[in-house]
């Protein structure tokens, strides 16, 4: 039977306790100069050290070259006391959740006065303190308060308020804390590499997440991965699997229907979760979590985030940041709301599917939440649009001039529908929203959406038939590009999304159209989701080329921009869009939406 690595990696002294400075640092300055106390009290969360270094400051005390922080490993004193030794007859160890009694604690009290055997102190180490009687603790206040020259006492506990004030003032307090996930990261990692174990990328965050900063519970946690290693090390796969955390792909797909606004892919992910076996617990707690990191990324610069968010590589946050980017920030915080919530509900539920096909629901809905984060969401969708509408070079003046020019010629013969001025409809509305309730103004935008949509129908069925070609040239096939994007949102908004940001045509021949996407996370995404037999029937409605669709990372691809700004350009840019306030926006929704809309004519 092999021993367990948090027993074989105990450290023997002060300097390999990890991520504890704080305290490691002045323990050992008061071994150097001799100014040691007669009773320590060592608390922090389970794991992070505690009795390691109470047995470390027992070896310290009792070297026969001590007090001393750097034991010689030499004295006999030493070898009894090394991490995994036989033990020293001076060094007493107690649990107090067995020896909280009071005649344990008189016991205790009498043979604190005989001398020593063969060391010069003789150290109680009294574990889990808080678990002391207040008989108990009553009864050993006399000798901790002034106890014999050669007593030490260190009482180490979770829990230090419990411990009664009487005692808890007579010692020298050291609190130890968590240990950060950079600093066991790499701790982890030495540990692998003494093991001979090869671990695949993303485990050694797993069993970071997993132990919560104990250095304990990561060393279980990886000693039972190690231990289950096949010939090739530990693979990523049967880490999700064991440790129960939902795949990064499932949490990918998931954000990027919710940034598209794609019920369908959403939903088939949640089957996929179930099907899977994952915990739909675990998963909305992982949904929770990556919302965080998205805002983390929305609120900091990549170079920024990746010093909060060191365990995801750089491909990773660029494809965060762009999901983070087509959601928008007060998107994100009400979608955590709603998932925090959620989560809560899951809470002994019978059907902890349900409650997760809820709560994505409530996220695809921002329309409908009259909460101030959903008006905010929605404010924010707007402003989006308008963003979008000013990037394509098109102002509400050639807005208008449009909406006269697609006037039939004959004046005789009225037009089948309206079009609608989006100038003189934003002030309007503005006007109207001023005088009456929300409620009236969210009844007006949704009766002028059936408009516009009577109106776009009409455009589309007026529209003549593109002429089919055999070949085109990369310019050409770039100038189009935005109709193809604006095609492909038309049959699926989740392949859209990872399109109208990420994406650019690289080339084309006889047989293949190559597009490049920014990261390979986008690029498993677009595949995963058979998202190109979509873009090819868009290529082949749009501009008539019927070719096979290959997709490949180019990190060169400006995210930032639109795709019309992506395009070969053929004309001058026109004057800026008129800007409208965040009330405007929130009054008059269609206003926005109809410059989006006519912005792509």
């Amino acid at each position: 039977m092999s021993l367990a690595l948090y027993r074989k990696y105990r450290p023997s002294i002060f300097a390999d306790v990890i991520g504890q400075e704080h305290v490691t640092v002045p323990l050992s300055n008061a071994l150097e100069s001799g100014k040691t106390h007669h009773a320590y009290l060592f608390s922090g969360p389970r794991g992070c050290g505690k009795t390691s270094s109470a047995r470390i400051m027992a070896r310290s005390l009792n070297c026969e070259k001590g007090p001393t922080p750097n034991p010689c490993g030499e004295c006999q004193s030493c070898k009894d006391l090394v991490a995994n030794g036989p033990g020293s007859i001076d060094v007493i160890e107690l649990d107090a959740a067995t020896h909280g009694l009071v005649d344990d604690a008189r016991d205790l009290r009498d043979k604190a006065f005989f001398a020593p055997v063969q060391s010069k102190y003789k150290i109680y180490i009294i574990d889990e303190a808080h678990q002391l009687g207040p008989g108990a603790a009553n009864a050993l206040l006399k000798v901790v308060e002034e106890p014999p020259a050669h007593v030490i006492f260190i009482f180490a506990t979770t829990e230090p308020e419990k411990l009664i004030s009487t005692i808890r003032s007579r010692t020298h307090h050291y609190p130890f804390r968590l240990v950060p996930p950079g600093i066991l990261a790499i701790h982890l990692e030495k540990v692998c590499e003494s093991e001979g174990v090869k671990v695949a990328k993303g485990v050694i965050p797993l069993v970071v997440r997993a132990s919560g900063g104990s250095v304990r519970d990561a060393l279980s946690v990886l000693g039972q991965l190690l231990a289950g290693a096949g010939k090739d090390g530990v693979s990523y796969e049967i880490a999700i699997q064991l440790l129960g955390f939902t795949d990064g792909a499932l949490l990918d797909d998931a954000m990027d229907a919710i940034s598209a606004r794609d019920g369908a892919t959403l939903f088939k992910t949640v089957d996929r979760v179930i099907e899977s076996g994952h915990d739909p617990r675990r998963f909305t707690q992982d949904l929770l979590e990556r919302l965080r990191d998205l805002m983390i990324v929305d609120a900091l610069e990549a170079t920024n985030a990746n010093s909060i968010l060191r365990e995801l590589p750089d491909d990773q946050l660029e494809r965060m940041r762009v999901q983070a980017q087509n959601i928008g920030q007060a998107s994100l915080s009400r979608a955590a709301d709603i998932a925090a919530e959620g989560l809560t509900q899951m809470r002994g539920a019978t059907a902890p599917r349900l409650i997760l096909e809820l709560i994505c629901g409530r996220i695809l809905l921002p329309i409908g939440d009259a909460s101030e984060s959903g008006l905010l969401a929605r404010i924010e969708r707007l402003e989006r649009v308008d963003n979008i509408a000013q990037g394509s070079g098109t102002s509400t003046n050639s807005l208008r001039s449009h909406s006269l020019l697609s006037q039939p010629s004959s004046q005789s013969e009225p037009a089948p529908v309206k079009a609608v001025d989006a100038a003189d409809y934003v002030s309007g509305v503005t006007a109207e929203a001023k005088r009456e309730a929300p409620v009236k103004a969210a009844k007006e935008v949704a009766g002028v959406e059936v408009v516009r949509e009577a109106s776009s129908s009409t455009k589309q069925a007026s529209e003549p038939a593109r002429p089919k070609i055999d070949s085109i040239d990369v310019a050409g096939l770039r100038r189009l590009w935005p109709d193809v994007i604006e095609n492909v949102k038309k049959r699926r908004r989740l392949t859209w999304s990872l399109l109208s940001a990420s994406a650019q045509i690289l080339g084309v021949d006889e047989k293949i159209i190559t597009i490049g996407i920014v990261n390979a996370g986008a690029r498993d995404s677009f595949v995963r989701s058979e998202s190109e037999e979509i873009l090819r029937q868009a290529f082949i409605e749009v501009v008539g080329l019927d070719r096979k669709i290959e997709v490949t990372v180019d990190p060169s691809i400006d995210t930032t921009s639109t795709p019309e700004a992506r395009a070969v350009r053929t004309s001058e840019a026109p004057s800026d869009p008129t800007q409208l306030s965040g009330a405007a926006l929130l009054a008059a929704e269609l206003g926005a939406t109809v410059i989006s809309e006519t912005s792509h004519d």
